[in-house]
């Protein structure tokens, strides 16, 4: 009896209807070496075609190469066609598609393209390599039905995705996510999908309405003296970051030239991420050689912003001259300017982001939504003034950019630093009288990295079968499983623990990389010490990062 075709049985059926010459030689030469007896190619190999990359509500993501469970032509134009499927089922319409720098974005893009054209759909690209949010833009700017948009954020170089919009400007949801994904199913072979040519490269208007829609974000009586140190972490937002500062009349910043032109390989940094140790290196090099006023950096897409501050004693007795700050930070320090600014509300941030927002939307007298992880998620509040995660995503114009915008952001965070600066004072002036305010607020991250995502299932089982009474000797006051959608929220898989002293612990797998993640939240009363109470909560921050692995063993 057939147990079904072999595993090189279905490389080579692959092999047979790849459109991409690139992808045909690579697989030619695994195959080769896998033949050979070479095990890693052997594994690689399996890899690759054991299974498939899933569609979900980040679209797809992925390593380059063949095979269904990699990122290539094939691999896209099936996800387009199902796309295409599911938006002929519901009327039609257009579809802009955007791509970043990353190798393949641009035949990604030409391959959605055709096959939306192919399926009786209209298609616009942008003109070139742009940031995600200009693509968000563009979707509501055009009244497109929906959006593609080719990038993989801040992954490694060797990644793609594939990030899918619907018509209101936001990514995908459930059920949408799984609609999509069962039509992409239904596609057969790829070589028989019809394609068109009747595609249109978009001019630069569109550009050109969003940076006067983010430059206009600045009030015309903002102080403009500010100097800026600017890294795009060779991804797509030097330009386009260039225009818009000088859009809003902020001088040019200096810029990290090394980092400055889009490279696919990002040469200077092991992780385009500005999260990671060591990417804001070169950009903090820049802010000291200008003496700039603040350090910004995008991530490769620019839908990020990273924050960099120069410390209270500017470096003093050989301490360090800047400090990067915390996305949290950044989020209070934001939803604090916007308030100042007249936003009204509502703020929103999500689940794995600091209390902190809450607590100041109400003491402003505005409404306030916790959602789950991702802008997907925080972009749905109507007539959002804020929203917030705290890996770096920020959105402070939700009428044009229903997601985060690393672009619009900085704009924001740029007049904040020259109006303190005009008053003589400091981010780090708001961030002390927010603690005085509403309480210290601290918070970290325990992050694992494994190659077996099976670990990941595992610690959560183990959390879930285990529930601890205790951890680092605080007490568990609450237990929500996220995954039976405690706590209010759409069912996830995650937990949360409320502790003792308002301390907060919530793990999750990411959704993005394989990597389990606990973030943790500590809250001191401030008395008249802010520092003191600093240092007592980075030493509860500690002892909770610790407790939380022996639970987890890790």
């Amino acid at each position: 009896m057939s147990s079904g075709p072999t595993l090189v049985d279905r490389a080579r059926a692959w092999l047979a209807e790849d459109p991409d010459p690139d992808t045909r030689h690579a697989l030619d030469v695994l195959l080769d070496a896998a033949g050979s007896g070479d095990e890693a190619a052997a594994a690689e190999l399996l890899d690759a075609f054991d299974g498939r990359l899933e569609f979900g509500t980040a679209g797809l993501r992925g390593a380059l190469g063949p095979g269904p469970n990699r990122m290539n032509r094939a691999v896209v134009s099936r996800a387009a066609a199902g796309l295409a499927a599911y938006l002929v089922e519901r009327g039609g319409g257009t579809v802009v598609v955007g791509y970043d720098a990353r190798h393949k974005s641009d035949a990604f893009a030409r391959d959605t393209a055709e096959v939306m054209e192919g399926a009786g759909l209209h298609a616009y690209v942008l003109p070139r390599p742009l940031p995600t949010p200009v693509l968000a833009y563009a979707i509501r700017h055009l009244g497109a039905a929906a959006g593609v948009m080719v990038t993989a954020s801040h992954n490694p170089p060797q990644d793609n995705g594939y990030k899918v919009y619907l018509g209101d400007g936001t990514q995908i949801v459930p059920p949408a996510d799984h609609e999509i994904s069962a039509c992409i199913d239904a596609v057969g072979d790829v070589r028989d999908l019809p394609r068109g040519d009747g595609w249109e490269h978009l001019d630069d208007s569109v550009l050109d309405a969003y940076l006067r829609d983010v430059a206009a974000l600045v009030g015309p009586a903002s102080p403009r003296d500010v100097a800026i140190a600017y890294t795009p972490m060779h991804g797509v937002g030097g330009d386009v970051m260039l225009q818009a500062l000088a859009a809003a009349g902020f001088r040019a910043p200096s810029v990290v030239r090394a980092q400055f032109a889009p490279d696919p390989d990002f040469p200077t940094v092991s992780f385009p991420n500005p999260e990671e140790p060591g990417a804001m290196d070169l950009a903090i090099e820049e802010g000291l050689d200008a003496d700039a006023d603040v350090v910004i950096a995008n991530d490769p897409d620019a839908d990020r912003c990273a924050v960099a501050v120069p410390t209270q004693d500017r470096g003093a007795g050989g301490g360090p001259a800047y400090r990067m700050l915390r996305g949290d930070e950044v989020g209070w320090l934001l939803g604090w300017w916007l308030h100042e600014r007249g936003a009204g509300g509502p703020y929103a941030n999500s689940i794995v982001s600091s209390s902190l927002l809450s607590k100041m939307a109400a003491a402003y007298g505005i409404e306030h939504h916790e959602t789950l992880t991702g802008f997907k998620w925080i972009g749905r509040i109507p007539g959002l003034a804020f929203g917030y995660e705290e890996a770096l995503g920020y959105c402070v114009d939700s009428a044009h950019v229903a997601d985060k915008d690393g672009v619009s952001a900085a704009l924001r965070i740029i007049e904040m630093v020259a109006a303190l600066k005009a008053e003589d004072r400091t981010v780090h002036d708001v961030l002390d009288d927010l603690a005085v305010a509403h309480g210290l607020h601290a918070t970290d991250q325990l992050s694992v990295r494994v190659s077996d995502l099976s670990l990941i299932a595992d610690a959560m089982a183990r959390l879930r079968a285990n529930r601890p009474t205790d951890v680092a000797g605080l007490e568990v006051e609450g237990f929500d499983d996220l995954e039976d959608g405690g706590g209010g929220l759409p069912p996830t898989d995650g937990v949360r623990l409320h502790l003792a002293q308002g301390t907060r612990v919530i793990v999750r797998p990411s959704g993005t990389e394989p990597k389990l993640k606990c973030y943790l939240e500590v809250v001191v009363p401030v008395t008249s010490d802010v520092e003191a109470s600093r240092l007592v909560a980075q030493h509860r921050l500690a002892a909770l990062k610790d407790g939380m692995a022996e639970v987890l063993g890790l």
